[in-house]
């Protein structure tokens, strides 16, 4: 065999034995790297699901003072027709000189 085949039979192998070793992944790390990843998405679905019941509960009490201050609204105009009657009342009693 001549020195040139031997250089490009080496060189292919070497280039082969590369290839082959770089693609290569154990189950045991897809697993360690896959759980890694499963923690926290874990942890970030945790946090989401905290943060969503935060704001439904929010929600809630926006709700409640919202139907509180509209009762109060309600109630301030009744309040004000009765003043206002009260101060025509009083108005037509003023004392004439």
């Amino acid at each position: 065999m001549s020195s040139a085949r031997r250089r490009v039979l080496t060189a292919a192998l070497v280039i082969f034995g590369g290839m082959s070793l770089g693609g290569c992944v154990t189950k045991e790390y897809v697993n360690e790297q896959v759980a890694a990843v499963s923690d926290r998405v874990t942890a970030l679905e945790a946090r989401v699901n905290e943060a969503s019941a935060a704001a439904q509960a929010a929600n809630s009490a926006a709700q409640a003072a919202g139907a509180q201050a509209q009762t109060a609204n309600q109630r301030l105009d009744q309040l004000t027709s009765r003043v206002d009657a009260l101060e025509q009342r009083m108005a037509s009693r003023a004392p004439r000189n």
